[in-house]
């Protein structure tokens, strides 16, 4: 089990930032809570150290909460961060500073509890980069699903759904070849006008009168996804390059 966690929380507003401080001393996986009213008395405190979890509200006057997470990156040894806003316009740039979860106001108890869970499992791995996080909407939730998961994902309308290795699925709003272009040299390859594929999760290449198809997991189960036969040749030549 983890140890348990020292958090800080940064609201200027303090209905949220009591409810905030109550709320997470009732967590027995939190030690201690200490509280700041803005981005300045937050970084103060920061600094004398001893944080390992910081709430931090998105929105505040001075110090906004995504300055303060830009500030930590030059840490030697940076909290955790979690994002607490009322909207979701900025849940790219929280993925973007490895931030373990976006909670949305007003704060529903268990979905914090979810946030300390996370926070706590990110102390037991290292830290992810930026890249490796992909923000999803799930339920109105802004959480983030882990790059190296995705097993292939299928053109919708300007929309991508990220087909995850536990079954699961994700729209995200972006053109396939903008994915597959950004997404090149994490070895993810085009194979298909509607797919790309990830290929750290093929297991098999069947090739059969001329057509070739690749097996990747969803759930438990394998999903067998055709190949268009001008990517063919460069899939093969991928997958052997790999191989040496």
């Amino acid at each position: 089990m983890s140890a348990a966690l020292n958090a800080l929380v940064v609201d200027d507003e303090q209905p949220v930032l009591d409810e905030l401080v109550w709320l997470l001393e009732r967590d027995d996986r939190i030690a201690s809570v200490r509280a700041a009213h803005s981005g300045a008395e937050a970084l103060r405190m920061l600094e004398q150290g001893g944080v390992d979890l910081v709430f931090l509200d998105v929105a505040m006057p001075g110090l906004s909460g995504l300055d303060i997470a830009r500030l930590l990156g030059r840490f030697r040894d940076a909290p955790r961060i979690v994002f607490v806003t009322a909207h979701e316009a900025h849940a790219v740039e929280a993925f973007e500073m490895n931030a373990v979860d976006y909670l949305l106001k007003p704060i529903r108890e268990e979905r914090l509890r979810e946030s300390v869970r996370r926070a706590s499992s990110a102390g037991d791995r290292a830290p992810a980069t930026g890249d490796d996080q992909i923000a999803v909407e799930l339920g109105g939730v802004t959480r983030f699903v882990s790059r190296a998961t995705v097993a292939h994902a299928e053109a919708q309308g300007d929309y991508v759904r990220l087909h995850v290795e536990d079954g699961s699925s994700h729209l995200i709003r972006m053109p396939l070849g903008t994915l597959a272009d950004e997404w090149a040299d994490a070895g993810f390859v085009r194979v298909h006008r509607s797919l790309v594929v990830n290929l750290a999760h093929i297991r098999e290449v069947r090739m059969q009168a001329g057509r070739c198809s690749v097996v990747v997991p969803s759930g438990g189960a394998l999903v067998e996804l055709q190949v268009a036969r001008r990517h063919t040749r460069a899939l093969r030549d991928l997958i052997h390059e790999r191989a040496l």
